[in-house]
């Protein structure tokens, strides 16, 4: 495996060269399915915004082929800029109060057996949006008592504490929060966080409640080196996160930061490999994996390894 390079990411401006041509692995077919459409039209029906479409999700035809999706609370424009990410920056609007009703109506129209919530970031808002999060997972217990409920939360940069203790008492079944980088990179990828505040956040939440699964992700093809990657994995497990998930970043535009390399599937592998050796419950490593890709298998597979742990320590104690 060709060792990554180090250097930093740097941002493309208008006058920079093309992108780099994506290899064969990473392409994927444009969305035309008749279940791509229905759950399109669902979406617009119920007024609800999707990190699949705001965040350019390369599997969004095969995800809402098969009516997955992820549903994006608190507006569609976030008070920060990421220069990875897509989503608008701006000033959001207020607080939608119909939007945890929409949720769990989209929850319960469908069926679905399992649902990821995330959100922009609200610094703007006196609890950093976790008030929303608390409304949506109450409705979905109310409305749709059968779905596990996934959430994938921005930091609360400075409301942390007080936020992750009430979504925590709400009871989700899955708490993410990516990562997104190694350290090095924070200042020019993800200059609005703090790696180690983001470590704190699901750590405390395991600290809140050990039945809470944690889960969190990094983007490789930025420029980060190999140890680096090792060392997130040691951050992570030292944390207390269950779920690792690693996939290719894909430059949304010009003015984001540049594709560093495109990380082979192989590669990918063998972090995936290194990271089960670690100790992760399971583990999504792959040039498309993303957050929220096949979130429900991954959740079910997580559960049944955890029980199946707990099952043998309970059967070494007899």
């Amino acid at each position: 495996m060709t060792k990554p390079s180090i250097a930093p990411a740097p941002l493309e401006t208008d006058s920079a060269p093309a992108r780099e041509r994506k290899p064969d692995w990473i392409r994927v077919k444009a969305p035309t399915s008749k279940g791509y459409g229905e759950t399109r039209k669902l979406m617009r029906d119920l007024k609800l915004t999707t990190v699949c479409e705001e965040a350019a999700c390369p599997n969004i035809g095969e995800c809402w082929t098969k009516k997955h999706a992820t549903v994006m609370i608190l507006g569609d424009v976030c008070t920060r800029a990421c220069a990875f990410c897509n989503v608008k920056t701006g000033m959001p609007r207020a607080v939608d109060a119909s939007e945890p009703g929409h949720v769990a109506e989209l929850a319960a129209r469908t069926g679905l057996e399992h649902i990821v919530i995330t959100s922009v970031d609200r610094d703007d808002l006196p609890d950093g949006g976790a008030g929303q999060f608390v409304k949506v997972i109450r409705a979905l217990r109310d409305q749709a008592p059968n779905t596990t409920i996934e959430i994938l939360t921005p930091d609360f940069r400075g409301k942390m504490a007080a936020a992750v203790e009430a979504i925590v008492a709400a009871g989700p079944d899955v708490y993410n929060h990516n990562l997104e980088t190694v350290p090095r990179l924070y200042p020019t990828i993800r200059p609005g966080a703090r790696y180690y505040a983001s470590l704190r956040l699901l750590e405390e939440v395991k600290r809140q409640d050990p039945r809470v699964f944690t889960k969190s992700g990094v983007m490789l093809g930025l420029g980060e080196g190999r140890l680096e990657v090792h060392q997130v994995m040691d951050d992570m497990r030292s944390a207390g996160i269950d779920f690792l998930t690693m996939g290719q970043y894909l430059q949304p535009t010009p003015k984001h930061a540049k594709v560093i390399e495109f990380v082979a599937p192989q590669a990918f592998a063998a972090y995936g490999a290194i990271a089960r050796a670690k100790g992760f419950l399971q583990v999504a490593a792959s040039p498309l994996t993303r957050s929220s890709y096949h979130a429900g298998e991954d959740f079910a597979q997580m559960r049944a390894t955890r029980e199946a742990q707990l099952a043998k320590a309970s059967g070494k104690l007899g």
